[in-house]
Formats: structure tokens, C-alpha cells, sequence
């Protein structure tokens, strides 16, 4: 769901090859690797801990996830960046990262100000859940290499109780995947 997620973050933003995208949080993984296949420059946020993982997704700045992510994106392009993915649920920090008439996709319903005609869009990905063009277009691009996937460990499908179990408890880099 978090490589639809970004799939679709990046479609509701329209933007041009070589716009800038600025991206925050776990969904940041894919939406770095997508929009630098579609030929944009990504700014992305990481945790101390995650830096090297998200510097090798490819983006091209890596800036420090915390309060300052809108000052910092403002820093590396004045005017802001084109389109912010806000998947770190940041809301409203960071509008001031966005130039004046960009977008900002939110995933959990936030809308912001719309003062600098800053426009909000807020997504669901169960709206798109069915959509099969897109999920073969993951699918071939995970396959050719566009998309890492982190698979975390893989379980036989008669232990899905405990993968379940694994994933719940959290702290897990990457998925855990069930073998059929």
C-alpha cells in the first residue's frame, strides 16, 4: 500500500520533469524512487538512523527529519519546492517548504492554509485499492528494478499469525512477506 500510496501522491501533484518534490516520511521511500524514475529532484527527510538507507534510494538531498524540514527545503531551493508529499504527517509545518500556488498531498485529511495559493489535497488510498493499472505498473516496476522492496523476513503462509504478530510489535525494517 505504500508504494500505491506514493504512485497516487505523485499523480495528484502533475508535475512536470524537473519540478521538485519534497517528501516526508515512511511512503518517502517509494515516492524518492518514483519521482526520481519520472525525472524530478527529490528532497527527502530521514532519521538519523535511516540517512544511508534513504540516501540510497536515490534522492538528491537528504535533509534531517524534524521542525525545520520546510526552513531547510527553502535553503536548497528559495522559491520552495514545487510539490511537498507530506507522508510524515508534518501538516502544516510544512507549507512553508512549498512555493507560492504549489501543492501539498497529505494522507491523513489534513487541509492547511491556503494563503499563497498554496493548495491542499489530502488522499485515501482505499480509493484506488482496485485500481489494476496501477498496481501492474508497481508490480513491473518493482521487477525491473525501479522499486526496492524491503522485505523484512518472509514466513510460509501457515505462520501468518506470526508474521501478523511480528508486524504489529512494530520496529520491523521493512515487511514482513507471506510465501504461498
Amino acid at each position: 500500500m505504500n508504494a500505491l500510496t506514493a504512485r497516487m501522491a505523485l499523480d495528484a501533484l502533475e508535475l512536470p520533469t524537473g519540478a521538485t518534490v519534497a517528501v516526508t516520511g515512511a511512503v518517502g521511500g517509494y515516492a524518492v524512487q518514483l519521482a526520481k524514475a519520472a525525472g524530478l529532484t527529490v528532497i527527502a527527510d530521514a532519521a538519523d538512523k535511516d540517512r544511508d538507507l534513504v540516501s540510497g534510494l536515490g534522492p538528491d538531498h537528504v535533509l534531517p527529519r524534524g521542525d525545520q524540514f520546510a526552513e531547510r527545503v527553502r535553503e536548497l531551493r528559495p522559491a520552495g519546492a514545487d510539490g511537498i508529499i507530506d507522508a510524515g504527517l508534518m501538516n502544516a509545518a510544512v507549507a512553508a517548504g512549498v512555493r507560492d500556488g504549489g501543492t501539498i498531498v497529505t494522507l491523513q485529511g489534513f487541509t492547511g492554509s491556503t494563503d499563497r495559493g498554496v493548495r491542499w489535497l489530502p488522499l485515501f488510498v482505499g480509493d484506488r485499492l482496485r485500481d489494476t493499472a496501477a498496481l501492474t505498473e508497481l508490480r513491473d516496476q518493482a521487477e525491473s528494478g525501479i522499486l526496492t522492496l524491503r522485505v523484512a523476513v518472509t514466513f510460509p503462509a501457515e505462520q501468518a499469525a506470526e508474521a501478523h504478530r511480528l508486524f504489529e510489535v512494530g520496529g520491523v525494517r521493512g515487511r514482513p512477506v507471506l510465501l504461498f
